[in-house]
């Protein structure tokens, strides 16, 4: 009767440390979710502003090539 004991202890102390660690995975995939977001609206405001700051620079280089 002992050994029945310890394998449904043994048993149900494995399925702890699962969840436990599910857990853990679960918290890190949703810190990670928040990093990648976070770093495509940088990627995003970063490309709309060297859109912005491109658009007088070909202005001026076809009025460059306009004018030869």
């Amino acid at each position: 009767m002992l050994w029945p004991m310890i394998a449904i202890v043994l048993g149900f102390c494995g399925i702890a440390v699962l969840g436990v660690l599910a857990m853990r995975v679960f918290t890190e995939v949703r810190r990670l979710a928040r990093q990648v977001d976070t770093a495509s609206r940088r990627i995003s405001r970063a490309a709309e502003d060297l859109e912005r700051a491109a658009a007088p620079l070909a202005s001026q280089a076809s009025q460059t090539l306009r004018s030869k």
